[in-house]
């Protein structure tokens, strides 16, 4: 009885994780060889990883990834992609979402630059970063309903506080003069403070001419361009792959932008 009132009270504090591994531990007869000291350590240990996993899942649902399952253990590095496996681990598990650095990511339709996005965002929300996904193609649209509904500024002041933005499509449609201000705003209050990933069928050198404005084009491109890491994808498009015979982990990435 005393037990279970103890549960309670756990649980009550919100410390699911401790209550859960206290009542495992009444069920394990190995556990009365363990000193007080040791099995505490274990129940704080547990409440930690408990707290940990709700956080990530958190972050990965505020997120909305194109690809929430998008994982780089699974990115597809064969011969022809261009994609260097070592260069992308060295990447997720550096320092480029502290530091601010934007990761540009250009290639065909097909080519998986949006999985490979997802990806790098997916692996920051497990290391407990922040990340919002915005296709840019739609971003005038939900750009002009909030500057209608006077919510402009306070989704400007969440996208700053954002780890990581995951543009979409980049250069996919053209730009009207609002959205380009609006989009050189959200990329000058990101310039070397908040990490940013750009994926664009357009190849880097045709980013200018797309933005349209040669002062902006500027703007924007000298912020991001500061400091950045480059990914071409090349090859055929993975939607052209056979559904049956994949034999590699690589191969379960999805026939993506």
């Amino acid at each position: 009885m005393m037990m279970n009132t103890t549960l309670a009270q756990l649980r009550e504090l919100r410390l699911e994780g401790l209550a859960t591994g206290l009542q495992e531990q009444l069920g394990q007869a190995c556990v009365a060889a363990m000193s007080f000291e040791e099995r505490l350590a274990l129940l704080v240990d547990r409440e930690v990883h408990w707290r940990n996993d709700k956080r990530q899942a958190r972050l990965l649902k505020l997120a909305r990834l194109k690809y929430p399952q998008a994982a780089i253990e699974d990115i597809d590095s064969r011969a022809g992609r261009g994609i260097q496996r070592s260069a992308v681990m060295s990447l997720a598990l550096g320092e480029w979402v502290q530091s601010g650095h934007a990761v540009l990511i250009t290639g065909p339709t097909g080519a998986g630059k949006s999985w490979l996005a997802c990806a790098l965002a997916q692996h920051a929300c497990r290391r407990g970063f922040s990340a919002h996904y915005q296709r840019v193609p739609r971003l005038g649209e939900e750009l002009r309903i909030r500057h209608a509904n006077g919510t402009f500024g306070k989704w400007l002041d969440q996208i700053r506080k954002t780890d990581v933005l995951l543009l979409d499509d980049w250069g996919m449609a053209a730009l009207d003069g609002q959205s380009r201000a609006d989009l050189l705003e959200i990329i000058d209050d990101r310039a070397s403070s908040r990490a940013t990933i750009i994926t664009s069928q357009l190849p880097i050198e045709h980013w200018h001419e797309w933005i349209g404005d040669p002062t902006m084009a500027d703007a924007m491109l000298d912020r991001l361009m500061q400091n950045h890491h480059r990914f071409t994808i090349t090859g055929e498009s993975l939607r052209k792959k056979p559904a049956a015979g994949k034999a590699k982990t690589g191969d379960s990435e999805p026939a993506a932008d």
